[in-house]
């Protein structure tokens, strides 16, 4: 499965919008960011030009992307809109967006976790769950956050699990494992 984990928004002219990076702090004194990746498509900020910035506030601006450079688990990226930190402050914790259109296609049974954000998830007898709000990282596999009626699941993202994707439909369908339910609401209950 290929990341992003986030928000998909119209850009002004109706092309939707993914977000493939979050703006975690200024860099130096020119107005360059540090941007923390939210796509695991190798080369994704390299070949940038020209992207959406979405503040935390909902500001959004255009920009051309000037200079890009890899730096540990980041990217330090400089701005055409920046040309100062204080100018770049506004948008710490905020988004980095392209047009839906340039995301490569993935091969068959991989998804962006952008589309998968928002699905309705249902157990494989019809019971609904709850909608996927937040995909988790952890060292052995991706974990879906199924959030509805007063509660929480935590669903392993493998293939044992889910049963099926149906992006269109937006609807996911999971095998449970035997017990999940269960331990996760008298863990529930117990705090």
């Amino acid at each position: 499965m290929s990341q992003p984990v986030a928000p998909v928004a119209p850009a002004a002219e109706g092309t939707e919008l993914i977000a493939i990076g979050r703006i975690v702090k200024t860099f130096g004194v020119k107005g360059a960011v540090r941007v923390q990746s939210l796509s695991s498509v190798p080369g994704r900020f390299q070949g940038l030009k020209q992207v959406t910035l979405e503040a935390p506030s909902g500001r959004t601006v255009t920009t051309t992307v000037t200079q890009v450079r890899e730096d540990r688990d980041s990217y330090v990226v400089a701005f055409e809109a920046f040309t100062t930190p204080e100018e770049a402050v506004a948008f710490r914790g905020g988004l980095v967006k392209i047009p839906r259109d340039q995301a490569p296609p993935l091969p068959a049974g991989e998804y962006y976790e952008f589309d998968l954000i928002g699905l309705a998830v249902s157990d494989e007898t019809g019971r609904r769950l709850g909608t996927l709000e937040e995909i988790l990282e952890t060292a052995s596999n991706h974990v879906f956050v199924v959030r509805g009626e007063g509660r929480e699941v935590l669903i392993p993202a493998t293939r044992g699990v889910v049963a099926s994707v149906d992006v269109e439909a937006r609807t996911m369908t999971v095998r449970l494992v035997e017990g999940l339910l269960d331990a996760q609401e008298s863990d529930r209950h117990a705090l």
